[in-house]
């Protein structure tokens, strides 16, 4: 598993005023993410702003190579630009074109949040969308702001047959996952988590006997 990628560190130092930032592997690289909104993506050791108005016109007049990467061997361009020497050299150019392209993630996914029901999110069933409403969980934002593990207890306490799968599911949901492309990390530390949980329920039961 990659640690300390020099370019997320440089990335986290240098944009450090957008707030804590927070870095996950994904598609072979890293998304840089602000209260889980993602706005820049470091692949092969460059750092990538998603796509904002101020940073088009910024592209505009530098011309910036936009991120390619392979879907099956053909090459999906996304709307996300390389950090090119000249920027990075300008830190307070950098830090406004960041703040630009986390503002449109957060509207995207403002917008996102109130626009989806939550059986539109990954791994997400009309009957869990049923369910998840039967424990007080009646959007998408009141899902994102409980999280998973959280609204696993909530389902656990109303279906005691709910188990590990369900959990990634959820997980998969709020970060736009499907649950079987999870970063391995998250699902050993949810794995541990449900194990532990598990325990302690099974401990609380036998006291109550």
């Amino acid at each position: 598993m990659k640690r300390n990628n020099p370019v997320v560190e440089q990335s986290k130092a240098q944009l450090a005023a957008l707030g804590k930032i927070e870095s996950r592997t994904q598609f072979g690289g890293y998304a840089l993410t602000v209260e889980k909104v993602i706005f820049a993506y470091i692949n092969e050791d460059a750092l990538y702003l998603r796509a904002s108005e101020a940073l088009h016109v910024y592209n505009a007049q530098r011309s910036l190579e936009p991120l390619v990467y392979r879907k099956r061997g053909m090459p999906v361009t996304l709307s996300y630009f390389k950090v090119d020497k000249q920027l990075w050299q300008d830190s307070e150019r950098l830090l406004q074109l960041s703040a630009s392209s986390l503002r449109a993630a957060q509207d995207e996914a403002a917008t996102r949040l109130v626009s989806l029901r939550l059986k539109d999110l990954p791994n997400l069933s009309l009957r869990l969308e049923l369910m998840l409403h039967k424990v007080g969980i009646c959007s998408v934002r009141l899902l994102c702001e409980t999280g998973s593990r959280q609204s696993w207890l909530k389902l656990r306490a109303l279906n005691k047959h709910i188990g590990l799968k369900t959990l990634l599911a959820l997980e998969g949901a709020i970060s736009g996952h499907h649950e079987a492309a999870l970063p391995s990390e998250i699902r050993e530390e949810l794995y541990a988590w449900y194990l532990k949980t598990l325990r302690q329920h099974a401990a609380a039961e036998h006291l109550q006997r």
